[in-house]
């Protein structure tokens, strides 16, 4: 610290200064030293507000749903800088989706699902007057916070960076919600309620105010004293069929007290919307006054409103709705979804998305019939294989005259535009789809759980079924445009353009589907005609690390990525997706020398093991298929692990590990990384060495199990097949949540443990950077031998595991020897009986002609 510093009671670097200021030194004495320096005093408001003022729409959308994540207020009105004018930022919100539990589905364990700018709600605004030394973000904490663990959800000026004072900030208005989890004797709120905040008092931001006051269910005004001016707009206001509370903080000055009863008076507001704090109690107590306030006004609330619903005020007002300057896109992916009307998702499909319906699924077995050849029975093979093709070139060609129906149509033509209408084209659709779905998809889990309870097994199997297929997203179309270009048979302008497209989407970070789940199928022409694109684009500058992630549904797999990569796979979005998908992302100019590659590609994939699965036929070879064709293709491949999911991802290995044992043209070595889910404990990864150890046995005994089976006595033991370190390739990450949801926050701990493993992962060893680069044309090739080698194999992916195999295997090793010895014993019974056939006729022919042997036999002694 310089001599020559200045006093700044605001400073922390002073602050923590006290600690070592002499023993000499005054403790009572006010003053603080500084550096005189405040570059670093910025109110923690004001940088949220700049934050978002310098952002685009689609990371401002990004940066309000990891703020809601964290369970911290996200902006609805954002002043501009001089606050000469304010936005409605609807757009930024459309992206939340939260769950919750109302209590009339506690009992049966259902749950709402909504985007929260079009959920119906009561809305309570919370503002202040110029004279208010109550905390009105504090005091909304404790409100929201009631019975549970206390969040700071507002930022309040008791937090780091809140006392320095604002610039830009006031007049920005925020909002959080209260969401029920089902327990009906809870103390606290039973139903969705949306809280709003404004910065600053009244008097600066009055048409902020004004907006919240006519869309508000409630409004509570926190004062010391009402001064003229600020009766004089609520007395402008007051018409409004709105509920106004004021919370007073009675400080015995009788001046002020007389103000606040006179602005009663003149606004004629009952005793019971009249709170006064006294001196003696505390803002935890006092919050139970408001909390009960709210509540009885809730009970008495009868109409509500969405966030959505709010534009046209917000217009009227002279606020900027921020999501109007899409409004062409918006209307594009509106006209999509009203082509659905009150059809069901799979009609929809059947007629607007035609090419991946079951002729699609049908190609696809016949492919594969084609190499295992299962089905041949007695005929010849080339007749059976002729049989085969004809099929096939029959559906081909039926694919190739399917007409471009009316929503594939304006589909193309929306992503043929500049990059900023693509994108929130793309943004559009993705929000209308969900939504539809989430509105269908609950409709029948709603009918599923009746129909369970009724015991209908036929029903119940329809439903199951229909869930599989109500799913209904960008895959589809993006599925559906890549099926034109693959089953099309001239090169036309029109046809030639869809992989470039594909290929800017790609380039811009959006997911490809590498194999299609529902038909279990890779396009290959497709996927190798939008990669090749991407190839160009990049000047044949593509080298690639591959990194997947396998894992049972639901086991957060999706998320440990987005968390690690920054990048949007579908999370939780209520949909029944399967396949695999990939995302390129760009490695920046500074590191590719260092990390030796241009992009990581990034592989998710369906869920395995699903209960919707589990009652298919052919449930286990979909799921080995899928796991092999992934790990064979990754460089790395994390293995995401709930702890009580383990035993079935260790089934799915061991098949992945036999195919690769079976097929001759594997020839790469991925590495293999095991991340344990919701293991936090510090400890978690000494004490689970046994665990490990106990895993990598197992794996060790059933991986020697298969190589027997395969006669390749060589292969000893797992890390024979894939890449792996006990000790170095397994990680402990902690739970995604802090504390029990809807209303608990990201664990912080969570991204730091991701954080992790990302650092390690891409801590590449010598032995991999010296190996030969793989750019996007060798990913193709390599593509296609492997999935060449999974349609052949035919024998071990209909197994669950490879102790089941082996059973098979000795099974049929038993039964030849039965069948053998079968064979044997009647050949010896066939044989006996015969020869006793021939005694017994050369004795009948002997009785026949006694004197004719009588007369030989005399011959013979003579």
């Amino acid at each position: 610290m310089e001599e020559d510093c200045t006093i700044n009671a605001n400073c922390r670097g002073c602050i923590q200064l006290l600690d070592s200021k002499d023993e000499n030194d005054d403790p009572f004495s006010f003053e603080l030293y500084t550096d005189g320096n405040n570059d670093n005093n910025v109110n923690t408001l004001d940088l949220f507000v700049a934050l978002f003022l310098c952002a685009d729409s689609f990371l401002q959308q990004e940066m309000a749903l990891k703020l809601s994540m964290c369970q911290f207020s996200v902006p609805l009105l954002l002043p501009h800088c001089n606050n000469s004018q304010c936005g409605l930022m609807l757009w930024a919100l459309r992206d939340i989706v939260k769950e919750w539990r109302p209590p009339e589905l506690s009992e049966s364990k259902g749950f709402a699902e909504a985007s929260i700018v079009q959920a119906d709600a009561p809305f309570y605004s919370f503002v202040r007057l110029k004279n208010s030394s109550l905390s009105k973000s504090l005091l909304l904490n404790h409100v929201m916070s009631h019975g549970q663990q206390h969040k700071n959800i507002f930022m309040h000026r008791e937090m780091e960076g809140e006392a320095h004072h604002r610039e830009i900030a006031n007049g920005l208005v925020e909002i959080s919600w209260y969401l029920p989890c089902g327990r009906v004797n809870d103390e606290n709120f039973q139903k969705l309620v949306i809280f709003a905040n404004l910065r600053g008092h009244i008097c600066e931001s009055p048409t902020q105010f004004a907006f919240l006051y006519e869309m508000s269910t409630a409004v509570f005004v926190l004062m010391d004293k009402i001064q003229e001016d600020e009766l004089k707009i609520l007395m402008s206001l007051h018409n409004v069929k709105v509920k106004l509370f004021f919370v007073f903080n009675h400080n015995k000055n009788e001046e002020d007290t007389t103000s606040v009863k006179t602005a009663v008076e003149k606004l004629g507001l009952p005793k019971n919307q009249v709170i006064a704090k006294k001196r003696e109690v505390n803002v935890a107590d006092f919050s139970k006054k408001l909390h009960v306030s709210i509540k009885t006004s809730l009970e008495q609330v009868s109409s509500w409103m969405s966030i959505a619903s709010m534009s046209d005020k917000a217009v009227e007002l002279g606020l900027i709705v921020d999501e109007h300057g899409s409004a062409a896109q918006q209307k594009a992916a509106e006209s999509i979804r009203e082509g659905i009307g009150v059809r069901s998702i799979p009609d929809y499909k059947k007629q607007q998305l035609r090419l991946q319906g079951e002729n699609w699924k049908k190609l696809s077995k016949l492919e594969k019939e084609e190499c295992r050849l299962n089905k041949a029975g007695g005929s010849g093979l080339e007749h059976y294989i002729s049989k085969l093709q004809k099929k096939k070139q029959e559906i081909r060609k039926e694919q190739s005259q399917y007409k471009l129906s009316k929503s594939m149509k304006i589909f193309i033509d929306n992503l043929s535009t500049s990059k900023e209408k693509r994108d929130f084209f793309l943004k559009w659709i993705k929000l209308t789809l969900d939504s539809h779905s989430r509105i269908k998809l609950s409709e029948l889990r709603n009918q599923l759980k009746r129909e369970q309870e009724n015991k209908n097994v036929e029903r119940v199997a329809e439903l199951d079924q229909a869930l599989l297929e109500s799913s209904l997203g960008i895959e589809h179309f993006m599925r559906e445009m890549g099926l034109i270009y693959e089953f099309s048979q001239e090169n036309t302008e029109e046809i030639s353009r869809l992989p470039q497209l594909a290929a800017e989407m790609v380039m811009d970070g959006h997911p490809l589907e590498l194999l299609d789940g529902d038909a279990s199928n890779v396009p290959e022409k497709w996927v190798s005609a939008v990669l090749t694109e991407v190839h160009k684009k990049v000047g044949n500058r593509s080298r690639l690390l591959i990194v997947a992630v396998l894992g049972v549904q639901s086991s957060g797999k999706s998320t440990l990525l987005n968390t690690m990569f920054g990048v949007q796979f579908p999370v939780s979005s209520g949909r029944c997706t399967r396949g695999a998908y990939m995302i390129f992302l760009r490695v920046q100019e500074d590191l590719k020398n260092e990390l030796n590659y241009d992009f990581i590609v990034l592989i998710d994939t369906e869920g395995l093991k699903s209960p919707q699965m589990a009652q298919l036929e052919d449930s286990n070879e979909h799921d080995n298929q899928l796991a092999t064709f992934v790990i064979g293709l990754s460089d790395i491949t994390i293995i995401n692990i709930a702890m009580e999911h383990s035993t079935e991802m260790k089934d799915v290995l061991q098949i992945a590990v036999h195919a690769f044992l079976r097929m001759k043209e594997i020839g790469k070595k991925p590495v293999c990384h095991f991340v344990h889910q919701n293991v936090g404990a510090v400890s978690a990864h000494s004490k689970c060495m046994i665990d490990r150890k106990r895993l990598l046995d197992q794996l060790n005994e059933m991986t020697e199990i298969a190589a027997k089976m395969e006669k390749q006595p060589t292969i000893k033991q797992f890390t024979d097949v894939l890449d792996y370190d006990m000790e170095k390739n397994n990680w402990y990450i902690p739970g995604l949540w802090h504390g029990t949801p809807p209303m608990a926050p990201v664990n912080t701990g969570y991204s730091e443990a991701v954080a992790d493993v990302k650092k390690n992962l891409l801590k590449l060893d010598e032995e991999y950077n010296s190996m030969d680069e793989f750019y996007i044309p060798d990913f193709l090739e390599w593509m296609k031998s492997l999935w060449k080698a999974v349609k052949y194999e035919n024998f071990i992916f209909s197994f669950r595991n490879s102790l089941v195999a082996n059973a098979y295997d000795n099974l049929c090793i038993e039964f030849n020897e039965w069948e053998w010895e079968l064979r044997r014993q009647i050949l010896t019974w066939k044989t006996e009986a015969e020869e006793a056939k021939n005694i017994c006729s050369i004795k009948r022919l002997c009785i026949g002609h006694k004197d004719l042997v009588e007369a030989g036999m005399k011959m013979i002694t003579n």
